[in-house]
């Protein structure tokens, strides 16, 4: 039984594993997708398409829209302090 735990182990973590090629596959697929999406509002919003400004723009709004999706845009986040809440302290107790 342990035995097939262990090639169970070693086939999951050599499946995680891929070449810096195949990260800069899925790195050129993402920024297409993302141009695709976000390049034509670049584009109404006045930037010259495939220009640095606009691909500033593309990448500016898939980020505002990453932050608002994933929950880090929100007033209440304060990354890895919390916050003071009727001053009865952040996270790290009433010390702080």
């Amino acid at each position: 039984m342990s035995n097939l735990i262990k090639a169970v182990m070693a086939a999951l973590l050599l499946a995680g594993c891929t070449t810096p090629e195949q990260k800069a596959a899925s790195m050129q697929a993402e920024m297409e997708q993302m141009m695709q999406v976000y390049g034509p509002a670049c584009a109404k919003l006045g930037y010259a398409a495939n220009s640095d400004p606009w691909r500033t723009c593309v990448l500016q709004l898939s980020t505002k829209e990453n932050m608002e999706r994933y929950g880090y845009g929100y007033p209440g986040y304060y990354a890895a302090y919390g916050h003071r809440y009727w001053g009865l302290g952040g996270r790290w107790g009433s010390g702080w």
